[in-house]
């Protein structure tokens, strides 16, 4: 199983100091820290949207293509792109001028989004929420196919005979789909033939194990080797020497983001004992020792039938230097122990 980690580049104030890094400074940050997952060994990490003041990046493809010269093996995608406001013909050129850079390392994960600021930001009308999405990644993927094209749509202006440049550095360029676990999502992946990746904030990550099954049958249904469906399971946490220091350490970062939310959506802001229930055992956060976060990894891997993790340690902006350590901690005693049992 590969293993490897996303970020938004969160810039939250920091709860415990009430310092707040700077755009400049958690952009510096995410590239040193892609560049030790690369040197540990670690096979993505991906670079989440957002046009929110909490967040460092707008753009991934630009942090990753700068990312791609400071690197060597890893994969480099976006976690997510919000596809359903992006223009498809640029987006692609974007990411296949990625690929060709890091020689074909790039992957671009298109999604919905959690968030919605884009739509308004750029003119995309929320009523339309499914129509976009559905439209613009049939194009993304004719365009992948098809050079030159022909196409028409509502969304954006047809095109005749189009060459749309450059190409991927191989023949494809890596396109996935990230969901948060509609089954729709899950089945319509599936007959693309599309990688998934599963946002897992809450509840047990064992959940999405009927989806996988979902994904895999309708990936079956659609014509699709076994080996050409690809099961990405996201993970919030920590990874620290000592398991009670990372759950101590993540937990007001945790909690920072989880009021953040709540006070915009309405929500109850949960408390000390629900983030301890998260924490402990078969739970959403992945925050302890690294046999227990290994540990746990395996256990999901088998069930759900993962073939990648993906874990954010840097939460609402937990310091530099605790996420670093934790990278390290990931690289080298996580990682040996998940594919020695996984592969």
């Amino acid at each position: 199983m590969e293993l490897g980690i996303y970020s938004f580049a969160d810039r939250h104030p920091d709860p415990v100091t009430g310092a707040r890094v700077s755009v400049a400074d958690a952009l510096a940050n995410t590239l040193e820290r892609i560049r030790l997952a690369d040197e540990l060994g670690l096979s993505f990490y991906g670079l989440g949207e957002h046009h929110l003041d909490t967040y460092a990046i707008s753009n991934p493809g630009t942090v990753l293509a700068a990312a791609a010269s400071v690197t060597e093996r890893i994969t480099l995608s976006s976690a997510v792109t919000v596809l359903s406001t992006e223009d498809p013909v640029r987006l692609y050129q974007q990411f296949t001028t990625l690929d060709q850079l890091s020689r074909g390392r790039a992957e671009l994960l298109a999604g919905r989004g959690s968030f919605t600021e884009s739509f308004p930001l750029f003119g995309a009308d929320l009523g339309d929420y499914d129509d976009l999405f559905d439209e613009k990644l049939a194009l993304l993927l004719r365009l992948d196919r098809e050079s030159p094209i022909t196409w028409s749509g509502r969304f954006r202006p047809p095109l005749e005979n189009a060459e749309v440049l450059p190409r991927p550095y191989g023949r494809r360029l890596r396109i996935s789909v990230g969901t948060g676990g509609n089954p729709q999502s899950s089945a319509r992946a599936g007959l693309l033939g599309l990688p998934v990746v599963y946002a897992v904030i809450g509840g047990q990550p064992e959940r999405f194990a009927p989806l996988v099954q979902l994904y895999r049958h309708a990936g079956e249904q659609g014509g699709h080797a076994p080996e050409d469906l690809h099961v990405t399971m996201g993970a919030i946490g920590l990874v620290a020497k000592k398991s009670q220091d990372a759950k101590e350490a993540f937990f007001p970062y945790w909690l920072e983001t989880m009021e953040y939310g709540a006070r915009a959506r309405g929500w109850t802001v949960p408390s000390r004992a629900d983030y301890d229930g998260y924490a402990r055992g078969a739970q959403s956060i992945f925050a302890g020792s690294p046999d227990e976060v290994a540990d746990r990894m395996i256990s999901v891997g088998r069930l759900v039938g993962a073939d990648r993790y993906a874990m954010q340690m840097d939460w609402s902006g937990v310091p530099h230097k605790t996420v670093m350590a934790g990278i390290e901690l990931l690289g080298t005693e996580v990682l040996p122990q998940v594919r020695k049992e996984l592969g």
